[in-house]
């Protein structure tokens, strides 16, 4: 592939809800741009942007692809995103590399809870943007429907229609553009004359593509409000400005699978959306602080890694963006965020898993390079004499947990490697081992998400793990204040061990753990208050009702007998042990569990259903209020309700409730759920000595 100067690149995300044809539109644009002959299709696994083996068994995108497109001498970067919520963390970091987004709307569903989202993400970022009412051949379409249905997700953005659709359903022939006043038609886009039951809709199109034209620029303004009617060249002037500044989105008609109306939406890509260095700057921190980083190829080099990838015949792929300066193959970079040296090979950019080797890449194109060392997705490379990091984009906090254990023992020394290199690619998964339960656990989006993720483990890392639902990590303490003792004594012949041990435990809020003495005399050394204190920590570790860790807890030791031959550290470390259990037992235990502080979003007709559920997992609602036709909740509610809730919340407001929690406190657990709690734990101790 050629080298693309700065203004003749475009760089956009096509975005919507799941099914909305994202990847259908991008086989019609490299069809009809020349790079394929033929039509790639999703339910076949045929298409270039849907290449991996996930992909190809669900029928849906699951990442973020990179297609090139060559069209009239301009490049356009094509970012194929995934429609489904589970993978949000993919359409965002396409949206940070993005200068505009085609929003896809099906013609018959009109906006649905994915739209929805694309639409707010793309208000966030101020991104200019297309709207694109896809498969109008289908049955029960309606452009008008669909166009009302966008309509109402936003006051700050006007549709405009650039173009009316030439029949519906079956019958659906063609687009008529409102700025020629011409019609084309069928896959050939054969352009004609407008059918005349459609030229009176036209003309009123026309002006009011003229109007907003108008609204684009002032000496635009004044010459249309002074009677005068705007040339195709200022309207085409003015709605560019119209689209850049956000205040326009055009409105286009299209059926990817049939590739009718695909020529149009390319001409509108070059004509009306910004190049690099028409969208606002992005600011860096420099050297002396914020750093404005220009669009141009003589600026420093400022490059972001949008996206990683561990390809197995390749190895790992890194995706970026040049957001300033330029890029040549064969180079050294520094990354900023690491403090280290990356050598580049040749560059690469990307069709789907296609790679086209070039020389270099100029500022605001998109590109790959192989086998980086230390790089991971967000970091910033550029020059070491000038350094400069870029923003990441905000992920939202991870919904979803399930606890992972490998599936053979060949599988466990690999899967904390290969735990890591998955979050490395995804910035929404997230992995640790949880101290209170000891398990491995890995969050992400939501159970396709980490489906996919669990799968991406075996087939491209060879490893194989299994999961199951997590363990609470509950914690245990006491009520009271209680004493007790313990003589240690043992004899076997040769040297023994002795030891006695008086302690007192007492609650305690401020702190996890004191250890204290009141010794008096000679009774007991305190030499050995070190091995009593070793002891009851690794009790309280291990729990003395359930398995789980025990905080809150005051140790005292006031008395004790020892030995001059017998007493030994071991000694004491034991009878510190058991005189600990024995206080616990008379201290009033009680199970602790963790309350998290929920904030839910959801329309305010479903606001009556999230109550109602709510109530059924021992929450405690703190507030409601309204903001723009959505209602939040905040309340306070156990972790151990809350372990699938995201797919309940889905199922509850058909996908458009959302939710965002955070650790609260832990709270005494009551009285009928501890005693199941302690039966579990009971039973799973059972297996495991079995």
């Amino acid at each position: 592939m050629k080298e693309y100067g700065t203004e003749f690149i475009r760089n956009v995300a096509l975005v919507g809800h799941v099914g909305s044809g994202k990847t259908s539109l991008v086989e019609a644009m490299l069809y009809n741009t020349g790079a394929t002959t033929r039509l790639g299709k999703t339910e076949d696994g045929t298409t270039m942007s849907d290449f991996e083996d996930e992909e190809h068994r669900r029928k849906i995108s699951v990442s973020a692809s990179v297609i090139a497109v060559e069209f009239e001498n301009y490049k356009i970067n094509i970012l194929d995103t995934p429609g489904f919520t589970d993978f949000v963390g993919e359409v965002k970091s396409a949206l940070r590399v993005a200068d505009a987004a085609i929003i896809l709307v099906d013609a018959v569903a009109g906006v649905e809870v994915g739209t929805e989202l694309v639409w707010q993400y793309c208000d966030e970022l101020k991104l200019p943007r297309f709207v694109l009412i896809n498969k109008m051949d289908r049955e029960n379409a309606s452009f008008q429907r669909a166009l009302e249905s966008v309509q109402g997700l936003s006051k700050n953005v006007k549709l405009v229609p650039v173009q009316l659709p030439w029949g519906e359903k079956h019958d659906f022939k063609g687009a008529i553009g409102l700025l020629s006043m011409k019609a084309r038609k069928g896959a050939k886009g054969e352009i004609m004359d407008i059918p005349a039951e459609y030229l009176e809709a036209a003309r009123k199109g026309h002006v009011d593509m003229m109007e907003a034209a108008a609204e684009g620029e002032d000496e635009l303004l004044e010459k249309y409000l002074g009677g005068e009617e705007l040339t195709p060249d200022e309207i085409k002037h003015g709605f560019k400005r119209a689209v850049d500044n956000g205040t326009f989105a055009p409105v286009f008609v299209a059926t990817a699978t049939g590739n009718v109306g695909i020529i149009p939406i390319l001409e509108g890509i070059t004509r009306y959306l910004p190049s690099p260095t028409e969208v606002p700057v992005p600011h860096g921190e420099g050297k002396g602080g914020d750093e404005v980083v220009a669009a141009t190829d003589a600026g420093p080099l400022a490059t972001v890694v949008f996206k990683t990838t561990a390809d197995p015949f390749v190895g790992k792929l890194t995706y970026f963006r040049v957001f300033s300066g330029s890029l040549n193959s064969d180079t050294r970079v520094w990354n900023h965020n690491r403090g280290a040296e990356e050598r580049l090979g040749t560059l690469h950019v990307m069709r789907g898993k296609e790679q086209l080797s070039v020389k270099a890449l100029h500022s605001g194109d998109i590109g790959t390079v192989a086998k980086l060392n230390a790089t991971v997705t967000g970091d910033t490379l550029g020059d070491k004499p000038h350094p400069i990091q870029l923003p990441v984009p905000t992920y939202p906090a991870a919904l979803y947990t399930v606890a992972v254990h490998p599936k053979t023992h060949s599988d466990a020394t690999k899967m904390g490697p290969t735990l890591t290199k998955l979050c490395e690619e995804d910035p929404t998964l997230h992995w640790h081992t949880e101290p209170a339960t000891k398990q491995t656990l890995l969050e992400g989006m939501g159970d396709q998400h980490i489906d996919v993720a669990i799968r991406r483990a075996e087939s491209k890392f060879g490893t194989a793990i299994l999961t199951e639902v997590p363990k609470v990590p509950y914690r245990e303490s006491i009520t009271r204040s209680h004493a007790a003792q313990y003589r240690h004594k043992k004899q076997t012949g040769g040297a023994g061990q002795f030891g006695e041990v008086h302690l007192r435990i007492e609650p305690l809020r401020e702190s996890e753990f004191e250890f204290d003495d009141e010794l008096t005399g000679m009774n007991l050394s305190k030499s050995y208050l070190a091995p009593i204190e070793k002891g009851i920590k690794a009790t309280m570790e291990q729990g003395v009702i359930a398995g789980y860790p025990m905080g809150n807890v005051r140790v005292v030791v006031y008395d004790g007998k020892m030995h001059e031959v017998d007493s030994k550290p071991i000694a004491f470390e034991i009878a510190g042990r058991e005189a600990f259990k024995l206080a616990v037992q008379g201290a009033g235990p009680v199970m602790l569990e963790p309350i998290m502080l929920v904030s839910i979003t959801v329309p305010e007709a479903n606001m009556g259903d999230v109550l109602s559920d709510l109530n059924t997992r021992r929450a405690r609602v703190q507030g409601m209020e309204q903001d723009g036709g959505k209602s939040i909740v905040t309340a306070e509610v156990p972790q151990a309700e809350m372990l699938r809730y995201v797919t309940d919340l889905r199922s509850i407001t058909q996908g458009r409730g959302v939710f965002s929690m955070t650790y609260l406190r832990h709270e005494v657990v009551p009285n009928h759920l501890t005693q199941t709690i302690i039966a579990n734990s009971k039973k799973e101790k059972g297996e495991e000595e079995e």
